[in-house]
């Protein structure tokens, strides 16, 4: 990959040609002497989320200023206590961690346990949070956040926008005040993964992801034959490539290593009743039934000892809950790992490729509810309010996140 951000020109020519601003590299690779990039993340700490948390913890290139809190794949209640618990085991206890409305927009609040466990951390258990939550609520501290470092803050969304979407009523010029919006959430031109069309984080609060959207389109509206600077388009980045990002318990065996703790327990579950190695689509195989209920059973017995270290034990726990959902109902004992991406992107835009296009979110249609709409085409005769990923460099992810929070594992033994 490129060692810039790539931003694709737009083949239409006419709308959706709007002007891309583009902000100051934000960071580079690892071993980069960049300037640490300021961020806030929001999230609904799941498996996925709570890697994330660990990645920006690990990333020298990155100020973590605060966490703000939604509900999704669990309560709000529970992400809060995941959230602290993930950054107390982390060693950042300083960190700002915000709840934020604990309920959808409009609509009832979803969450899924099949995927992230009753608690949201899946077979993991981590001790009670002591850390305070803020006296802040979550869409407060975004806009305040934005208004106080106007131009610097990169906020992360790995959640639901509902947050988001009531920091705009708080304060509408956020379009302009933040350095960049990167989301994690829709799907442009592949599958759904709740329903045939809809993301998950999308699929939850469909009408705060349309508020969001809209106000950058708006945004960019308003730029419409000004001089003066063009606003910043979000970065979209759906399951077209988050799902690139596959974690696989030979990954995990080398950031065991990366942590000088020898083998580990996920990598020892990876093989069927017979010995076989049990591989996903990424290695060119399917995994039978019989050996995923052969797997489930392994990853649970008392002869597969869990890491003494803390940090690992609750990657180990955590990532064995999600490589089973992902056995069941995606055929490959691995793990899609959207959240710590999208975090990785923010800091090194030059992880994926990105294209300008005009996007809006179905929160009416019966069968369509919650997809996110990229008008390729053009038919609209709209500006682009989003730059959509559409390629990863998935393998230098994978190497940095084993390299970093192998390193912040051995730091916490």
């Amino acid at each position: 990959m490129s060692e810039r951000p790539v931003y694709l020109a737009d083949p239409g020519g006419q709308a959706g040609s709007a002007r891309v601003a583009t902000p100051a590299r934000l960071a580079g690779p690892a071993g980069s002497d960049a300037p640490r990039v300021p961020i806030v993340l929001d999230v609904d700490t799941g498996i996925d989320d709570g890697l994330a948390l660990l990645y920006a913890c690990a990333s020298p290139d990155a100020d973590l200023v605060a966490v703000t809190c939604s509900a999704g794949n669990v309560d709000a209640r529970q992400v809060a206590e995941n959230t602290r618990a993930v950054l107390e085991l982390a060693g950042r206890p300083d960190v700002e961690v915000a709840l934020g409305r604990e309920v959808p927009l409009v609509r009832e609040l979803e969450t899924t346990p099949e995927t992230h466990g009753p608690h949201g951390i899946g077979w993991a258990e981590l001790p009670p949070a002591t850390m305070p939550l803020s006296g802040r609520r979550s869409p407060d501290l975004i806009a305040e956040e934005a208004r106080r470092r106007p131009g610097e803050i990169v906020l992360v969304t790995l959640a639901p926008l509902t947050n988001v979407a009531l920091a705009l009523e708080a304060e509408p010029r956020l379009p302009r005040l933040l350095r960049r919006l990167v989301i994690m959430g829709g799907a442009y031109r592949a599958p759904g993964n709740t329903t045939p069309v809809s993301e998950w984080n999308v699929h939850v609060d469909p009408d705060a992801a349309r508020i969001v959207f809209r106000a950058w389109a708006d945004a960019v509206a308003g730029d419409a034959g000004s001089t003066g600077e063009a606003v910043v388009l979000p970065l979209a980045l759906g399951l077209d490539v988050t799902e690139r990002a596959r974690l696989l318990p030979g990954h995990v065996a080398r950031l065991a290593e990366a942590a000088g703790a020898g083998q580990y327990p996920v990598e020892r579950a990876a093989t069927g009743a017979e010995g076989r190695a049990v591989e996903g689509p990424a290695a060119g195989a399917g995994m039978p039934s019989a050996d995923g209920a052969a797997l489930e059973a392994r990853v649970r017995s008392a002869d597969a000892p869990a890491p003494g270290n803390p940090l690992l034990r609750y990657v180990a726990d955590s990532l064995r809950f999600y490589m089973e959902f992902h056995a069941r109902y995606d055929g490959f004992y691995g793990a899609f790992i959207h959240d710590p991406f999208v975090v990785a992107v923010a800091l090194d835009e030059a992880l994926a490729r990105f294209q300008p296009v005009a996007v809006d979110v179905e929160t009416s249609g019966e069968l369509t509810s919650g997809q996110t709409i990229a008008d390729w085409r053009h038919l609209w005769g709209r500006e682009a309010n989003a730059l959509v990923a559409v390629e990863a460099d998935a393998g230098t992810f994978i190497d940095r996140l084993i390299e970093r929070v192998g390193r912040l594992a051995a730091s916490r033994a």
